[in-house]
C-alpha cells in the first residue's frame, strides 16, 4: 500500500474514531437535562437535546433567542416551550446501538407543540426552526473548512486529505460540519 494512500486510511481512522468519541459524548451528556434557572433565560448547556439541536455555540438559550426573534415573541415563553417540549419528550430508555432518532419526526412533533404553546402557526415555527438548523450548519461547516484549509496550510494534511473528510462530513459518515 503506497504511503499517500496510508496516510489517508490513517487520516479517515482517526477522523472517524473522533467522530464516534462525540458521539458517545453526546449521547452520555444527554442523560441528564439541567433545570433552567429563574435568573436567566438563556443557557450554556452544550448537551445534545431531543429537540434536533445541539446546543453548540449557546446552547438551548441561543436557540430560544433565535426563534424568539424570528417569531417575535417572548424569549422566555420559547424557552419555557422548549423546556416543556423537552421534558415531554425525553427518551425513557437508551438508544440501540446503531440507531438514530427519526429526525423529521422530532422535527414535525417540536413545530407542532412550540406553535401550540406559543400560539403561532406551525408553518412559522417549522420555517424558523429550519432557517436556524441551516446557519447553525453553514457556522459549523465553515469552522470545519477554516480547520481544514489550515492543516493543509501548515502541512499536516494534503488537500485531497481535506477534500475526503469534507466529503465524509457532508455524507454524513462523520460528524463536524453541516449534514
Amino acid at each position: 500500500m503506497s504511503r499517500t494512500k496510508r496516510i489517508t486510511l490513517g487520516i479517515t481512522a482517526g477522523a472517524l474514531a473522533l467522530g464516534a468519541g462525540m458521539g458517545v459524548t453526546g449521547m452520555a451528556s444527554a442523560a441528564t437535562t439541567p433545570t433552567p434557572s429563574a435568573t436567566s433565560s438563556t443557557s450554556t448547556d452544550s448537551s445534545a437535546s431531543t429537540d434536533g439541536f445541539r446546543g453548540h455555540k449557546g446552547g438551548h438559550g441561543q436557540i430560544a433567542a433565535d426563534l424568539a426573534t424570528k417569531l417575535g415573541v417572548d424569549e422566555a415563553k420559547v424557552t419555557e416551550a422548549i423546556q416543556a417540549f423537552r421534558e415531554a419528550n425525553k427518551p425513557t430508555t437508551a438508544p440501540t446501538e446503531g440507531t438514530k432518532p427519526d429526525r423529521t419526526a422530532q422535527d414535525a412533533a417540536m413545530a407542532k407543540s412550540l406553535a401550540a404553546a406559543l400560539d403561532v402557526e406551525e408553518s412559522k415555527v417549522t420555517a424558523a426552526l429550519t432557517e436556524i438548523r441551516e446557519a447553525k450548519q453553514a457556522e459549523r461547516a465553515a469552522a470545519l473548512k477554516t480547520r481544514l484549509d489550515t492543516a493543509v496550510k501548515d502541512g499536516t494534511l494534503t488537500q485531497a486529505e481535506a477534500d475526503a473528510v469534507t466529503k465524509a462530513v457532508e455524507k454524513g459518515v462523520i460528524g463536524g460540519g453541516g449534514r
